[in-house]
């Protein structure tokens, strides 16, 4: 069986957003010797930052006048749109950056929508596939918080992965990660560990929601 995973964090040591993606896709791969993750690591491998304009004009152009940057931006695409509908189940682990999306995981999810599978109008290629979204914020916007409401990522990724593409997703967030990290939050420390523990016990739940899906395929 196969899980495709996405890591749009920019570190490779000391990430917490690929940490709590770890956690989920070490209780996918339990019991399954012959399981397999397909890897795309935007955040340190991005796709180029012109690709998703070039994919755009590709597609509304005959396709023996597109340009050379035309149709690798189509191909890049598809690799990736090629990759998910071939999974089992998908793992993205994305972290919040400035209160927003990844820029990085924003440009893959543009170029992706410019695959003709996926677009608008399309047939939902990816409709009911089991997918954990691991996302990790560096402080706390929980409802009651002084910055409640500028999480301005979780929702639109929510959006993109479950409404639109239609992904039977699990979502685990992880708050605070900064604690320990900027000094004017050590106040916090106690909760920001009770938020830690909290999300990986969830994490290896939605862990488990992939493999029993993939148990039943």
């Amino acid at each position: 069986m196969r899980l495709f995973r996405l890591d749009a964090s920019i570190r490779i040591e000391g990430s917490a957003s690929r940490a709590l993606g770890d956690v989920v896709e070490a209780e996918w791969l339990k019991g399954d010797a012959d399981g397999s993750v397909v890897r795309r690591h935007v955040g340190t491998e991005p796709v180029p930052a012109t690709a998703w304009a070039s994919a755009v004009g590709g597609s509304m152009t005959a396709a023996a006048d597109r340009t050379t940057d035309q149709v690798a931006a189509a191909e890049l695409a598809a690799v990736d749109v090629d990759a998910m509908i071939e999974a089992d189940a998908l793992l993205f682990a994305v972290p919040l950056y400035n209160f927003g999306v990844s820029q990085h995981f924003k440009a893959w999810v543009d170029l992706m929508i410019t695959d003709p599978r996926m677009g608008p109008g399309a047939e939902p290629v990816l409709a009911g596939k089991p997918a954990v979204l691991a996302t990790v914020l560096g402080g706390n916007y929980s409802a009651g918080t002084p910055r409640e409401g500028w999480d301005h990522s979780t929702d639109w990724m929510k959006r993109v992965l479950q409404d639109v593409w239609g992904l039977d997703l699990r979502i685990v967030k992880r708050e605070f990660t900064l604690v320990g990290v900027n000094p004017a939050l050590d106040q916090f420390t106690d909760m920001a560990r009770d938020l830690h523990v909290s999300a990986e016990e969830q994490a290896r739940d939605h862990g488990r929601f992939l493999a029993s899906v993939r148990a039943t395929a």
